[in-house]
């Protein structure tokens, strides 16, 4: 037997509040001298290992254990006096251990020794249990609000919000303590970088209430902003969604559209000028703290790559030819419609005249630019009627698809649990189309009121593109239980529906017949699928690129309306239909900038979702370059093996490896490129320069002068 010191460790009133956090209450905590040896097998095989009498109280019982320090997790020979949640137990132990002078002392030994490698992945494993307790706990909490609004549910959602939050802070505090950089496992190395970052947390309690405070005046301006109808002062009730939704897409008054447009953003965005100041002051202060030189690293860094900047300016740079020709196209059958005093014929675009109130999709105003308007739009709605199809059975086909590419069927739990379509017992609910992770074994879930058309039949297999990332990981740890980088997850649904939506694909699950697709037909998809897809790119770029610049420091609080208005003219060729001043404030006016949401993930996904549908598609045999064939436009890969066990490969890293590793597993390529998107919509490039050269329209466009720093009457342009 070793020769041991005896020695005892009381817990202070501090060190109890420090598990108390853990959601373990511990009594009297007492660790006396070594008692007893217990041996692990034979004698000659056997190595001894301290055991200890620790009182504890759990649920407000006091028990007493043997603590059995050297135990690994998945061993049976816990010495216990009772019968007692042992995971708990576990995980006050540990903190127990590394919040007291350590277990046993050797009487040589002057200072406790780090834990070893070994040692500390035990702890991390460990910490991981009551982490994912609480976040499973946290997440059905916000599934059940969410599925039944009311005030009881809210409270539980709130409460089991508070706990994750607590608990996450104090796993990241206590795995901080650990040096990282002295160990050589990558994988132990990249879970504890997970669980321990502190984010806005690491902030005082004080200025981390304020900076909730700050996001938390944002969003309720947001969300609770009310305007007056045009040309009815009484009638004053109108909201975002639906109201102004549905008349920027469907009215085309220019008068109208400006008047909503400058109530919108008046109402949004200077009003919470001060509270976005303080937000981006104490944004600064956390970033810090964490070890960050501002907010845009904090961003930054969770796509695990130093050059990932670059690769986001470089897809800017290549997708600007064909949204310049784009643009130009769009410009000119606006001049058509409103005329060149409204419309300039090389200036930017009226953005309010777009179909949207921030100009970031412009398929709201395809009525009257789609190129061949006679011919017919595809759409297999009808035909979905009339076969009888139910939400059920879309989602039954969407399980189809992804069997029929050897990935996983959807496990009887989704079916007992999902709500699929919308209640009919009169409670209100959140029905936007969203799917679940519970982190625990096949309890994946989708809300959504499901309505039988072809848009929701694309937005099925979307959401169960989410599921099939949920299944495929759900053996990682659950800090990688995510996707690769924040824009994994998106792309993977929409890969999918790339396949999906093809006339091909709708052919052979008999929803479309008779369908002749001629170029023209051709060109009017790629140009709907160009003014949804493509143009969205400059916007989301915009919305992150100032918002880094604001965190940097480069864009001045003097200067934060027209550095906005100088970046979308810049990218996107748009402008606002009045002028603007500093003495207004128009960011805010987006949603994901009132509330402290990146916004790069929606960026990523738009471009790597063409480079996993190329890889895909060439794997599934539906794609070889240059083959007119088999073209990345005609390629659906149901019923391919080969692309759905290549893609299973890469999901289920979830988020265990950086992004390149993850992409390169299916794609063969390290970096993000637009090469695959433009190559998707060459043909749309292709006919756009012909017809804009035929049209006689302008290219590019001039600096908008829509933004003054001095104060200018909003009504007068």
């Amino acid at each position: 037997m070793p020769d041991l010191a005896p020695t005892s460790h009381n817990l202070s009133s501090n060190e109890f509040k420090r598990l108390n956090r853990f959601g373990i209450t511990c009594k009297g905590l007492f660790i006396p001298s070594v008692q007893q040896y217990v041996s692990d097998g034979d004698s000659a095989n056997s190595s001894s290992r301290p055991v200890f009498p620790v009182q504890v109280l759990i649920n407000g019982l006091a028990e007493t254990i043997q603590w059995d320090w050297n135990v690994r997790r998945d061993s049976e020979k816990h010495i216990m006096a009772s019968n007692i949640q042992w995971r708990s137990v576990w995980l006050m132990l540990l903190f127990a251990s590394t919040i007291a002078a350590g277990p046993v002392k050797r009487r040589s030994t002057e200072s406790e020794k780090a834990p070893s490698e070994t040692e500390i992945s035990q702890i991390v494993e460990w910490i991981e249990q009551r982490y994912q307790q609480t976040k499973a706990h946290q997440t059905l909490a916000a599934w059940e609000y969410g599925s039944n609004l009311t005030e009881f549910n809210l409270s539980k959602k709130t409460k089991a919000a508070a706990d994750f939050a607590e608990v996450a802070k104090a796993v990241a505090e206590e795995l901080q303590q650990f040096k990282t950089d002295q160990l050589t496992n990558a994988t132990l190395k990249r879970r504890i970088k997970k669980l321990a970052k502190l984010g806005y947390a690491a902030l005082p309690a004080d200025q981390f209430k304020e900076l909730l405070g700050a996001i938390a005046s944002m969003e309720s301006n947001y969300a609770k902003a009310k305007f007056c109808a045009y040309g009815d002062a009484t009638k004053c009730d109108l909201s975002l969604d639906p109201e102004l939704t549905e008349i920027f897409a469907n009215h085309r008054e220019p008068e109208e559209l400006k008047y909503y447009w400058v109530q919108w953003y008046n109402a949004t965005g200077a009003p919470v000028r001060e509270s976005f100041q303080k937000y981006v002051e104490l944004n600064r202060q956390a970033a810090l703290r964490n070890n960050f030189s501002s907010g845009a690293a904090v961003w930054l860094n969770e796509y695990d790559d130093s050059t990932f900047e670059q690769q986001v300016d470089d897809v800017i740079e290549q997708i600007r030819p064909l949204y310049e020709q784009l643009h130009a196209y769009v410009r000119y059958k606006l001049r058509q419609k409103y005329g060149d005093k409204l419309v300039s014929p090389t200036g930017p675009i009226p953005m309010h005249l777009l179909g949207n109130l921030w100009a970031q999709t412009w398929d709201n105003i395809a009525d009257f630019t789609t190129p061949f308007p006679e011919k017919k739009l595809l759409d297999v709605t009808d035909e979905m009627i009339r076969q009888g199809y139910t939400p059920i059975k879309m989602f039954q086909m969407g399980d189809d698809f992804f069997t029929s590419l050897n990935m996983t069927k959807l496990p009887q739990t989704f079916w007992d649990k999902s709500i699929l379509e919308k209640p009919t017992d009169g409670r209100d609910l959140v029905c936007h189309a969203s799917a679940w992770d519970f982190f625990a074994i096949d309890d994946v879930r989708i809300k959504q009121c499901t309505r039988v058309n072809m848009r929701e039949f694309f937005v099925v297999h979307h959401e169960l593109g989410h599921i099939q990332y949920y299944l495929q990981y759900q053996h990682q740890p659950v800090e990688f239980r995510g996707g690769a980088n924040p824009g994994f997850h998106e792309a993977v649904g929409d890969v999918l529906s790339l396949s999906v939506s093809t006339p091909k694909h709708l052919k052979k699950v008999g929803l479309l017949k008779d369908y002749e697709e001629d170029e023209q037909v051709k060109i009017n998809q790629f140009y709907r699928a160009g003014v949804t897809k493509l143009v969205f790119l400059p916007f989301a770029y915009t919305l992150d690129k100032y918002r880094w610049g604001v965190f940097r420091g480069d864009i001045k609080p003097r200067e934060y309306n027209c550095k906005f208005w100088e970046m979308r003219s810049r990218y996107s060729g748009v402008e606002p239909p009045v002028v603007r001043t500093e003495q207004d404030f128009d960011p805010p006016a987006k949603y994901h900038v009132s509330a402290d949401v990146e916004y790069l993930r929606y960026f990523v996904s738009y471009v790597i979702q063409f480079q996993f549908h190329r890889a895909a598609c060439a794997l599934a045999g539906e794609y070889v370059k240059g083959d007119p064939e088999k073209t990345l436009n005609n390629c659906d890969i149901y019923q391919s093996t080969a692309a759905g066990n290549q893609l299973k490969e890469m999901l289920a890293l979830g988020s265990s490896k950086p992004w390149p590793d993850a992409m390169e597993v299916l794609t063969g390529e390290r970096k993000m490129s637009a090469d695959a998107i433009l190559e998707y919509f060459d043909p749309l490039y292709q006919w756009l320069l012909e017809e804009n050269k035929r049209l006689g329209a302008h290219v590019g466009w001039t600096d908008s002068q829509k933004c003054v720093s001095h104060p200018i009457d909003f009504m007068a342009a």
